[in-house]
């Protein structure tokens, strides 16, 4: 099995016109916290936040088989870690551009903005994240029906 951070070069060559940095220690904040028996299923790099001047707030956003990780290191120390989970996710936006797009993904709690993403990619992620995100969502709907 891949590594995150391979995913992530894989990624960055197919799309390279996607701004990202520290890429490696963006993807150990993320290996960090997998949790026993969860498989990273995609991987992609983006900046998180909406201003497209901010190149230095790069992460790392990965699939798992159960949930989005976004990862980031801070510059000095420590990082940060979003974690979404099927049942918090609500919708999911893409606004390409001349250049770059958007991925907009729209939680019951937050709205996590990703940018500076090759145009190029867009398809690409779009379609992993909402296959996913259908996926789990059904299982997790199922997995409630047994409960009750």
């Amino acid at each position: 099995m891949k590594s995150v951070y391979e995913q992530v070069l894989e990624f960055k060559a197919r799309h390279p016109f996607t701004i990202g940095w520290r890429l490696k220690k963006n993807s150990r904040v993320v290996e960090k916290h997998l949790n026993p028996g969860e498989k990273v299923l995609y991987a992609f790099i983006a900046q998180k936040n909406d201003n497209p001047f901010n190149i230095i707030s790069s992460a790392v956003v990965t699939l798992t088989n159960r949930r989005i990780l976004i990862g980031r290191k801070r510059v000095v120390f420590g990082y940060y870690l979003d974690a979404i989970t099927p049942d918090m996710f609500n919708d999911l936006k893409v606004v390409g551009g001349i250049i770059w797009g958007k991925v907009y993904i729209d939680t019951v709690k937050e709205f996590v903005t990703l940018s500076n993403i090759s145009k190029d990619a867009l398809p690409e992620i779009e379609t992993e994240i909402t296959s996913y995100m259908m996926r789990e969502k059904r299982r997790y709907m199922a997995h409630n029906k047994e409960e009750k």
